[in-house]
């Protein structure tokens, strides 16, 4: 029905109830009066039209939708009779000296129950219609009786097309159970989720709970899924509120949401002064890390964003995001380059002479770099260096190295290029003007190469799934978390520093792998877990700081500033000048070696202990 024909028959309608309901009312009190003479009811007659008419439609009676009509519907309907039997009221008053008060109440109360009842049994039959629709639709159970559970329980009953039908809500208030919404039974205790859902047939759950704790959402969500069942959580309660998303924007739990990781908070008062209509360089920039430092750092609208990168596909991808949401402020620059090129890295800082740069360039994957020694050692180290003596010659204020966990007490090649690295800016950071800093941190979930998405992957084909040792552990925090903790680490550096993100409690891999098929909406005898070996420079668990580097308490909430010491200038530069001469062997022998601080001799002039 168009809006003009649906007017049309609101007025029509409100005239036929308005006339019913001042006649009857009339009638009952003063049946001796002729109600089609009489001249007060005539008067009274075109008053009440009039003034219903206009407050109908100054209160939004003939715009709003009725077949969602709540309390707020009502309110308006209430406000508008009431004026319309005032100006009655009044307009008796001044006509005929007399106001016939009680068959103006009895109108009143006609008037407002057909008003009312004429609009809300649209919404009756609105939801008629849907429940029948909804016979044949997933049965779902929502998690939280509250604000946003009653909300997503009223959008699925009113949208059948979700396929998803709401059959129980479980909450933990007592005073709820036994209750019903909508109809809907309330169940009370979280803990009985596994027996509710079995009970009640649920083939889905959602968790409706957006103001929990990350730590207590994360339980919740691992009680879920252990169901077996699907399990999805809502989005932001005010983006359902404001219209932004609905109920069928769910999201499916993610294995992030597992970690139990609250949200860190950011001062942002520090990160602005050194970000804000400054020149950022990032190294890197299409990676994985590299490319959501660029996206922080862009929310604190810089003068100039520099994506440094030697994967044309990576940095095109990442210029193109940017570009569609970044400040009109912001210029971005897309630079293709390789940080092993030292005259290229010195042209481009000599040029643009950044305020900060992130050096986030480098090869990451343990085993390849096994396989592949001296390609660790141009990339991961002399990269490095060219990076940061760039920044050195040409004076920019902040250089922070993105460094690993893999650095501590390394048994691989990777691992020690990158303690190398870190020695390399700790070394400058004793003369230079540049305040030097590295981040270390652990595994990233979603990072390319990462095991997580190997893990989808495997899924996606059948499994199984290879877990190198039912014992591997492994740190993990979500890219955002360690991009936004890498920016704020370097608003606190003073020269030199080795930051270590607090990471939280390790994670057994092969636990990692159960989560992803269950979230996946498998068991584990459908895809199933095959150990393959720990493979070549792997460890059992990883240390983000050696018993010599602890040092305790935090500089600011999950960062640490570690006691890394680096060998002198003069080891330093007499490794950099051997190392392309070496062999394979040598190269991991004496790196491994300078990163635990026991070297064998090289040559009979080298012997560290």
């Amino acid at each position: 029905m168009s809006v003009k024909k649906r007017t049309t028959y609101l007025v029509f309608v409100d005239s036929l109830i308005v006339l019913f309901s001042l006649y009857i009312g009339f009638y009952m009190l003063h049946p001796t009066m002729n109600i089609f003479m009489s001249k007060t009811l005539l008067m009274s007659v075109v008053t009440i039209q009039v003034a219903h008419h206009f407050f109908a439609w100054h209160y939004g009676l003939y715009r709003k939708a009725w077949a969602y009509a709540s309390i707020g519907e009502l309110k308006s309907i209430f406000k508008a009779v009431t004026l319309t039997i005032a100006v009655v009221a009044v307009v008796q008053l001044v006509v005929v000296q007399n106001i016939y008060i009680r068959a103006l109440v009895l109108t009143w109360m006609l008037h407002i129950l057909l008003i009312g009842g004429s609009r809300l049994s649209w919404r009756l039959m609105r939801d008629t219609v849907n429940q029948h629709n909804g016979d044949a639709t997933t049965r779902t159970m929502i998690v939280g009786a509250g604000q946003a559970g009653t909300m997503v329980a009223r959008q699925l009953i009113n949208n059948p097309e979700s396929g998803m039908k709401p059959v129980l809500f479980v909450d933990d208030d007592q005073s709820k159970n036994g209750l019903e919404i909508f109809g809907i039974k309330v169940a009370s205790g979280g803990n009985n989720i596994p027996a509710l859902v079995a009970v009640n047939n649920v083939e889905k759950i959602v968790i409706a709970i957006p103001s929990l704790p990350k730590q207590e959402m994360a339980d919740l969500s691992k009680l879920c899924i252990e169901t077996g069942i699907k399990t999805q959580t809502i989005p932001r309660i005010e983006d359902l509120m404001t219209g932004k998303v609905s109920v069928n924007d769910m999201q499916d739990v993610q294995i992030e949401d597992l970690l139990g990781r609250d949200e860190v908070q950011l001062d942002l008062k520090a990160i602005a002064d050194k970000l804000t209509n400054k020149t950022i360089l990032v190294t890197g920039a299409g990676g994985s890390i590299g490319s959501e430092i660029c996206r922080q750092v862009s929310e604190f609208r810089p003068k100039q964003l520099i994506l440094l990168g030697h994967g044309e596909s990576s940095i095109y991808n990442i210029d193109m995001e940017l570009r569609q949401k970044v400040s009109p402020d912001t210029e971005i620059l897309p630079i293709i380059a390789d940080v092993k090129d030292r005259n290229r890295i010195f042209d481009i800082v000599s040029e643009y002479k950044p305020d900060v740069m992130y050096h986030a360039a480098a090869h990451k994957h343990v085993p390849l770099m096994e396989a592949n020694p001296m390609e660790a050692v141009k990339n991961n180290i002399f990269g490095t260096k060219n990076v940061a003596e760039a920044a050195d010659t040409f004076g920019v204020p902040h250089f922070v190295l993105i460094s690993t966990d893999k650095a501590v007490n390394p048994p691989n090649v990777m691992g020690a290029t990158k303690r190398f690295a870190e020695m390399i800016i700790q070394n400058l950071a004793k003369k230079s003007e540049t305040k030097f800093a590295a981040v270390r941190f652990g595994n990233v979930l979603g990072s390319r190469g990462s095991v997580v998405p190997l893990f989808k992957q495997q899924i996606a084909k059948g499994g199984p799934i290879t877990v190198t040792d039912p014992e591997m552990t492994r740190y993990f925090m979500t890219i955002p978390e360690a991009s936004r903790l890498v920016i704020q680490a370097g608003t606190l550096a003073a020269g030199g520093e080795v930051f270590v993100l607090d990471m939280g409690e390790p994670v057994k891999i092969v636990d990692l792998a159960k989560n992803l098929i269950k979230l996946s909406g498998f068991s584990e005898g459908e895809i199933g877990i095959k150990y393959s070996g720990i493979r070549p420079g792997e460890k059992l668990f990883e240390e983000l700081l050696n018993e010599n580097e602890i040092q305790s308490g935090h500089v600011f909430p999950k960062i640490h500033i570690g006691k890394a010491a680096p060998i002198t200038q003069t080891e330093m530069e007499y490794v950099i000048e051997k190392l392309p001469d070496m062999s394979d062997g040598e190269v991991k022998d004496i790196l491994v070696g300078l990163a635990n601080r026991k070297v064998p001799q090289v040559n009979n002039k080298l012997s560290i202990v």
